[in-house]
């Protein structure tokens, strides 16, 4: 049945999300003017979106829309304003990546359905169970994660009642989403504000295996595995497109509803992909979903690939030759375009026409027939009219009170008076009621709901804050050098946590002063492996940037700290990590400024970090990043390689801009801005906002130098905390040759 599949279609602008209904789309996923991840797409606006809700409707297809991108404290009204209207429109669900968001939303909309971004990256069944508790109907699955990991995670969906989505057809991202900053920390287009400027399309200096373009993958396509799909469990398979022209959705999802249509009627599933490489891709691979993560999924160039597709396949060396492909793709293209705008073509959003007739006598009920162009219904007075010589209902009257009437998806024509008498008049309380019953049946019959305000946050004075400061190691020998009064001790696990678990247990229980700071990926066996370090260690408290862990850590009774993976960025967040998990602190994303860190609103008793000095990782990736750079042995990366390999290298812009690539043993690689992070004036600026301050003494090898010990530059923080000068401030930045605060001065 096609009902147990739903093939979800992007829709940047309107002529897409029109294309994607008619070539048989169950359901798309749009985003207004803001608060959308996706700014480069044209996007809709508020007027425009219940005529393609309704459009949508009438095809049998939903509309979500994207709300999924971090938000500010000072747009928090604004987000309010925007969902007390949508909570009353006929939208069929909302995409979310901010916690405060999902909060805001499970508490005052509840009638609002709740989807988790990829921004989320969900890829364990903690976070499955997290993104539950704040009544997420589904969950977008990592891009990264193969068809066993899927079906375990829908399998597991499926017993709490958390239905998964898969992106199927698309781009690859080379990081995993939302943890990507590399397009934040570069130009302050941050991808987790649907800004992202894609750096890793950028090309680079021509790396040691000749590669220009080293951080480019194919395209993603599981067009071969609807089968593998289906049994996995896989409620909703996902296009990725928004900024796509419509003759680009409409040939994708057009293949890929007939491909749906064949596999549930039991039909041979087509093979011929020609269609899917005519409109523009980068080749295709499936070698995620296949856990077959290997060098072939890169392409040394990020422009249209179908030329030089069909070149290949036609064999066409010579100019000629070439030409005549080109000529045949332009002519293909030109087909599907008329075609989408034939189709497309009796599709019309614009505001319904909205007739209001006003019938009444003396001595009998006020009558108001209201024609539309889908229906015709009449609401009635419960009030006799009676004559009267003073106030009288006339056509100012109701243009006054039923102007409302015009809410964006009707527009209210004059109306007609003519058969009611003169000098009459009911209640006027009467004309509210009737008002809102003609609203309720427009609305389907849904009453209403009423705008929610949120209170105005009283500010308590705060008790004076002295910030301690953490350090953050991952190396056993750097114990003691750091371990210094008053200063928090936390330890970096591996990604590969079932790689050494007995070990880590025996560390931790040696050193039970020391805070388990928790990676923000693990999958699979190495997040049951951190639930189990979790039960075995029993720590008094942990950091972690992984939700999954910090659900986990609260069934535990554990305390815990969210992580600045987690990417907090307002007090409504804090609000559900203390309300809804018992967090007790939360570290503020290092992506915002100043001005956008202030505001925040701080629960009771809950505590507030920073991180002052660390190396900025860009992105992680479940790829390899040296194939493309300096080249390596083995053909793929597997299980093997993320608990061994330890090694680094770099790769240059064309502006002579570096970015370092690392990986350490048991982590994921990851690529490195060459400069570290170090912001010493938040210490000043906004110190008594926060409980603590971080800096993070890993061996991650950047560009950064620094002169001094991880124990001397350990007491030169303590100091800088406690007396905050000049002097002290000197000797820190005398002691870190190259340094940056670029993303504190630009903020999002």
């Amino acid at each position: 049945m096609r009902s147990n599949f739903e093939l979800l279609a992007p829709g940047g602008d309107i002529e897409s999300i029109k294309a994607a209904i008619v070539a048989g789309a169950n359901a798309i996923y749009c985003g207004l003017d803001n608060f959308n991840a996706r700014n480069r797409a044209t996007n809709i606006t508020f007027e425009d979106l219940n005529g393609i809700v309704r459009v949508a409707h009438q095809r049998d297809c939903k509309i979500f829309l994207t709300l999924n991108i971090m938000i500010l404290e000072s747009e928090i009204p604004a987000v309010i304003r925007l969902l007390n209207k949508l909570v009353n429109t006929k939208i069929d669900g909302v995409i979310l990546q901010d916690l405060g968001l999902f909060h805001l939303i499970k508490q005052h909309f509840p009638t609002l359905d709740i989807h988790a971004s990829t921004q989320v990256n969900s890829h364990n069944e903690g976070q499955i169970l997290f993104m539950g508790q704040l009544n997420a109907s589904r969950v977008n699955l990592s891009r990264e994660l193969n068809i066993k990991e899927i079906k375990h995670l829908a399998q597991f969906g499926h017993q709490h009642n958390v239905l998964m989505e898969v992106f199927v057809h698309g781009s690859y991202c080379i990081g995993f989403s939302g943890l990507c900053y590399i397009s934040s920390a570069k130009n302050g287009n941050s991808g987790n504000r649907g800004r992202c400027s894609q750096p890793c399309r950028d090309q680079y200096q021509t790396t040691a295996v000749g590669k220009d373009y080293p951080l480019n993958m194919k395209d993603n396509s599981a067009f071969s595995n609807l089968e593998a799909l289906a049994d996995a469990g896989v409620y909703s398979l996902k296009v990725e497109g928004r900024i796509k022209k419509s003759h680009y959705v409409y040939t994708v999802v057009d293949n890929w509803s007939r491909q749906l249509d064949n596999y549930c009627n039991q039909k041979p599933l087509l093979a011929d992909t020609r269609e899917l490489y005519t409109v523009f891709n980068r080749d295709f691979s499936n070698s995620y979903l296949m856990g077959d993560i290997n060098k072939a999924m890169f392409i040394d160039n990020p422009r249209d690939n179908s030329v030089d597709h069909f070149a290949l396949i036609a064999d066409a060396k010579s100019e000629t030759a070439i030409q005549a492909v080109k000529q045949k793709l332009y002519d293909d293209k030109t087909t599907i375009i008329q075609t989408v705008e034939e189709r497309i073509a009796d599709l019309d959003i614009s505001l319904l026409a909205l007739e209001l007739t006003i019938i009444g006598q003396v001595g009998q009920p006020l009558v108001i027939r209201v024609t539309t162009p889908l229906q015709q219904f009449e609401v009635v007075s419960t009030s006799l009219l009676r004559q009267s010589e003073n106030t009288v209902l006339d056509s100012d009257c109701f243009e006054k009170r039923f102007r409302s009437l015009n809410n964006g998806e009707y527009l209210l024509t004059p109306m007609n008076l003519t058969q009611l008498a003169d000098n009459v008049v009911v209640p006027f309380k009467e004309l509210t009621m009737m008002r809102d019953q003609i609203t309720c049946v427009l609305n389907g019959d849904q009453p209403l709901v009423e705008p929610f305000e949120l209170p105005k946050a009283v500010r308590a004075p705060q008790p004076a804050l002295t910030a301690s400061l953490s350090v953050l190691i991952a190396n056993p020998a750097d114990i003691d050098a750091v371990s210094q009064p008053n200063t928090a001790v936390y330890y970096q696990l591996p990604e590969a946590m079932a790689m050494e678990g007995l070990k880590l247990v025996s560390l931790f229980q040696q050193n039970p002063h020391l805070v388990p700071w928790f990676p923000a990926i693990l999958i699979g066996d190495n997040y049951q492996a951190a639930v189990t370090f979790l039960e075995q260690v029993k720590p008094s408290r942990i950091v972690t940037n992984n939700s999954g862990v910090g659900y986990a850590a609260h069934q535990l009774g554990l305390e815990w700290v969210a992580g600045p993976q987690m990417n907090i960025s307002n007090g409504l967040s804090l609000e559900c990590l203390q309300q809804e998990f018992g967090c007790v602190g939360a570290f503020i994303s290092n992506e915002i400024k100043r001005s956008q860190i202030k505001p925040i609103t701080v629960p009771t008793g809950f505590e507030v970090y920073y991180s002052i000095y660390h190396p900025m990782m860009l992105l992680m990736s479940r790829q390899c990043l040296f194939h493309q750079t300096v080249g390596c042995k083995k053909k793929r990366f597997d299980d093997k390689c993320l608990r061994k390999c330890d090694k680094s290298a770099s790769i240059i812009n064309l502006t002579e801009a570096s970015f370092v690539v690392d990986k350490q043993r048991g982590d994921h690689n990851a690529l490195y801005n060459p400069e570290n992070f170090l912001n010493l004036d938040i210490v000043a600026e906004v110190k008594d906002k926060f409980t603590g301050f971080m800096v993070d003494l890993r061996d991650i090898k950047t560009d950064t130098q620094v002169t001094v010990t991880k124990a001397e530059l350990t007491t030169l923080f303590n100091q800088y905390l406690v007396v905050n000068n000049e002097l002290t401030r000197s000797e820190i930045e005398a002691a870190i040759i190259g340094h940056t605060c670029n993303q504190y001065t630009k903020g999002l």
